[in-house]
């Protein structure tokens, strides 16, 4: 009894913060980005598929990155039908954000010079889920997770947080978790990756306020995507009821 008590109190903590996070930022003017050119990670499928679409229907120039080329074709094509404007554009590229900085920074300048435009707001959705108990969890696992949740963020926002504090404008989101904000039975090494985010994105926005970057942290809850049905295989059975 104990112990279920303990998971509808921490059930109801995540609730509240995530309510009171969505009314902050909901209360703030929303930026025009028609005719703005908007680079989203993880761009192929899932969260980042529908930022990239939604975007398009906001009038922007989308660039969607991720690995796999194969979904990146099948998601261009999709997004095209959300164009409002002839001459709007939607590229996308195959980058492992993952590798180095050295490897994302060249590809982010190929990108913007292709496009003819710098990157005015940069969506971070690129990520995955990996879960078990600590000890369950192999190292190998536990590295996998912060280089492609944590540094293949980390990577790309670096790129852009020179160039943005330098024009004095531009925006950054950078998609987190729930499981930022608390740690989680079955997410050990994942809410580690997701907590790196957080702090990141905590610290960015007292570093570049003062020069008109506006820094957007995202908590979404469970969503269904692929990356969360692949999720599901491997969360144990008290992760589940808690999530």
């Amino acid at each position: 009894m104990e112990h279920q008590t303990e998971i509808i109190l921490t059930v109801l903590g995540i609730a509240f913060v995530h309510g009171l996070v969505f009314y902050l930022v909901s209360r703030k003017p929303r930026t025009n980005i028609r005719g703005r050119h908007v680079l989203v990670t993880g761009g192929s499928s899932g969260i980042g598929l529908w930022a990239a679409a939604e975007c398009v229907r906001l009038g922007a120039n989308v660039t969607i990155v991720a690995r796999n080329v194969k979904l990146l074709e099948k998601a261009k094509e999709q997004l095209l039908g959300y164009k409002t404007r002839e001459d709007q554009r939607i590229e996308y590229r195959s980058v492992d954000l993952a590798k180095s900085y050295d490897s994302v920074e060249s590809a982010l300048k190929e990108i913007e010079q292709s496009s003819g435009q710098p990157i005015f707001m940069l969506v971070n959705c690129a990520g995955m889920a990996i879960c078990g108990t600590v000890e369950d969890t192999t190292p190998e696992d536990a590295r996998l997770l912060m280089d492609v949740n944590y540094f293949a963020t980390f990577f790309p926002t670096r790129y852009v947080l020179a160039k943005m504090k330098a024009a004095k404008e531009g925006i950054i989101v950078i998609t987190a978790s729930q499981a930022a904000l608390v740690g989680i039975y079955g997410y050990g090494a994942y809410a580690a990756s997701k907590f790196a985010l957080r702090g990141l994105a905590e610290t960015i926005a007292m570093e570049a306020k003062h020069r008109g970057v506006t820094v957007t942290l995202a908590l979404p809850t469970d969503t269904d995507t692929p990356g969360f049905e692949r999720e599901n295989q491997s969360k144990p059975e008290e992760t589940k009821i808690i999530s």
